[in-house]
């Protein structure tokens, strides 16, 4: 149960009826950790604008890579709500159990590629220690192939979900129920 009032879709009016068909227009339906945000509908709708653009906004990151950021920084932050979210979008485009597990838990034995380990290594970095990200750190991202734009939109996607993981284990945004968790990746 949420620590703060929620406003469901039903009791919706003006800008946050609004929103909320933006938001289910968006994503299929309206998660919780959106439905959070219902007591100030213009900060829900940065947030989905947000969202909507580091996940599935142009980049030299796939989606997948994206996913994989944010299950690993979710998991390392304790957030069970999204890792659950994100290892099920992330299971549409890996479709490998022991892959996603082991990303959940420990990357370095995760089979992917030397590529994803170091976006990975980089993310949890920014994630447990971010004054201690240094310029060997962003080489590293250089070595392997990522771009500049790609080693900023890295840092999008983890220092964005280190915010959410922060906002739903704060005020504490319950996990739909499977039924109720369909959305589009």
């Amino acid at each position: 149960m949420a620590r703060i009032q929620v406003i469901d879709e039903g009791g919706a009016q003006g800008l946050l009826k609004d929103v909320y068909a933006e938001v289910a227009g968006a994503r299929g339906s309206v998660a919780n950790v959106f439905k959070i945000e219902s007591l100030n509908a213009a900060v829900m709708r940065a947030h989905l604008n947000f969202y909507m653009s580091i996940m599935y906004g142009k980049s030299g990151l796939s989606r997948q890579q994206r996913e994989m950021v944010a299950v690993t920084v979710s998991n390392a932050n304790g957030c069970a709500y999204c890792t659950t979210h994100h290892t099920e979008a992330l299971s549409k485009y890996l479709k490998d159990e022991e892959a996603l597990r082991a990303i959940k838990t420990d990357y370095g034995t995760a089979p992917i590629r030397l590529k994803e380990k170091a976006m990975l290594a980089y993310a949890l970095k920014v994630t447990k220690s971010p004054a201690a990200v240094s310029d060997a750190d962003v080489a590293k991202l250089r070595e392997v192939g990522f771009s500049e734009a790609d080693i900023l939109d890295i840092t999008f996607v983890a220092s964005y979900f280190n915010f959410v993981n922060r906002l739903v284990l704060s005020l504490g945004v319950d996990l739909e129920t499977p039924e109720r968790r369909v959305y589009r990746y």
